[in-house]
């Protein structure tokens, strides 16, 4: 799996650019090489320099320079993507976000913040600690708040809470001619023009640079309480969720592990979860609601064959079971400590998930790859961990061949080949394959507002200029 970077002796736009900004443009290609990795499997794909700007007029100037001399820019947030998304295939100029990590303000009455696109989810909460309102989106990681719009990031929440493409409510950027715009302004409801905030958000930093946004808070509630149950089956876990959605209770989250996931979890956060199929809960509301919420939500697992069903409103066990879900790359590791870990995901209607999940799990026991299965139920979307030896060809081969079967499956059960990672360049021909014809206009929209094809070459679909 090698990356396509195309290499370039000579840019005019680092000259001007070390003019600008003297040593704030470092070229060191150890720090090059650190900021064309992301977490996923995909190989290093270093930019030829990379610049942490202060604000958007500092972008501006980036912008405009690289525009003029057809140099590519790459979007960075925290590096925490998963399908190449920061990788730079044809070198050019990295544009950090970390120093752009202000929180401009907070709009108590009207339940938003505006934020540089440098601060991280758990930046923002901590600033929140006191204000009685929290940002909800957790995708995990500790991601910068314009990467996970850029990614329409969601996670473990978004089955009450929404993605990012449902909370970002205006983006400021830098568009490819130097241009910035607003996308929209704070009001949560408009129908003047397109709806170029949504357009943003999931563009994966191919149409521009977010120097700011705007997003949802929510209040926090009165009481949170979690639970855990096991079942006997995919089945029984799936239809119990499927039930709860029917029977409208207000699950905030609902996450799925399979029994290699828990055996991880149980060695690795030293936790004693029974190794089988299971539910992570949480329920928000009144401390009255809570309780009915797991109340009703126990009888309906009892009906599903569910057991050892748990639940708690001690903040302290509450933590640790999500610290345990968001530990489960670190956790699945030391199953193959030898190995890398390949995350993909694809989301398929709800009604069609244990099928999905089924049907990939007899692909993994036939291609005998240790690969655990973790998933948002609540929103049909799973997980896959390969663990795979990326110096064993064959082994490639087979992750390969069971990565390309799992998402065609979701296709063919009319879902999507990424439910939160993104497209980069790791799946651009599940693109072709799910959208087909509407890819054209897509190419039609980064034509016009990126001509000279600057932002993020190569990446959700090809375009040369």
């Amino acid at each position: 799996m090698t990356s396509p970077q195309k290499q370039f002796n000579y840019d005019p736009a680092l000259e001007e650019l070390a003019e600008l900004f003297g040593d704030r443009l470092k070229t060191a290609n150890a720090v090059c090489e650190q900021y064309g990795k992301d977490e996923s499997f995909h190989p290093s794909a270093p930019p030829h320099a990379v610049i942490q700007p202060e604000n958007a007029a500092e972008v501006q100037s980036i912008v405009k320079i690289c525009n003029r001399n057809k140099t590519p820019i790459i979007p960075h947030g925290a590096g925490t993507s998963l399908e190449g998304n920061v990788a730079a295939l044809r070198g050019g100029i990295c544009i950090d976000s970390a120093r752009m990590d202000s929180i401009i303000s907070v709009n108590h009455g009207d339940f938003d913040a505006v934020v540089q696109p440098g601060v991280t989810r758990r930046q923002l909460n901590q600033h929140l600690k006191n204000s009685g309102l929290f940002f909800p989106i957790d995708p995990g990681a500790d991601a910068t708040l314009g990467g996970m719009a850029a990614t329409r990031a969601s996670g473990t929440n978004a089955v009450r809470y929404g993605s990012m493409r449902e909370n970002v409510v205006n983006i400021e950027a830098v568009m490819a001619d130097g241009s910035i715009i607003q996308t929209a302004k704070r009001s949560r409801k408009s129908a003047a023009g397109y709806d170029l905030t949504r357009l943003m958000v999931g563009s994966e930093g191919t149409l521009g640079f977010f120097t700011a946004l705007t997003v949802k808070l929510y209040p926090l509630p009165e009481a949170i309480s979690a639970a855990v149950c096991t079942f006997e089956n995919i089945e029984g876990a799936v239809n119990t969720v499927i039930e709860m959605i029917q029977y409208g209770i207000p699950i905030a989250r609902v996450e799925l592990l399979d029994e290699l996931t828990l055996q991880a979890i149980n060695r690795y956060s030293q936790t004693e979860y029974a190794e089988a199929p299971t539910l992570f809960f949480e329920f928000h509301g009144s401390q009255s609601g809570v309780e009915e919420q797991a109340r009703l939500t126990q009888e309906i697992a009892d009906q599903n064959q569910g057991s050892q069903f748990k639940w708690t409103s001690n903040a302290e066990q509450r933590n640790k079971m999500w610290r345990a879900r968001h530990d489960v790359a670190w956790a699945c590791k030391l199953l193959r400590p030898d190995g890398q870990i390949w995350s993909t995901d694809v989301c398929v209607p709800i009604s069609r998930l244990a099928e999905c999940i089924n049907q990939t799990r007899k692909d993994i026991e036939d291609a005998k790859i240790i690969a655990p299965i973790v998933g948002h139920v609540g929103d049909g979307n799973f997980h896959l961990l390969l663990l795979v030896d990326h110096e064993n060809k064959d082994e490639i081969a087979a992750a390969e061949t069971l990565h390309h079967k799992m998402v065609m499956r979701a296709l063919e059960m009319d879902g999507t080949c990424t439910g939160e990672h993104g497209i980069g360049y790791g799946k651009i021909e599940f693109l072709k394959l799910e959208h087909g014809e509407a890819i054209q206009p897509m190419r039609l929209i980064k034509q016009a507002l990126d001509p000279n094809n600057i932002f993020n070459p190569g990446k959700i679909f090809e375009w040369h200029r």
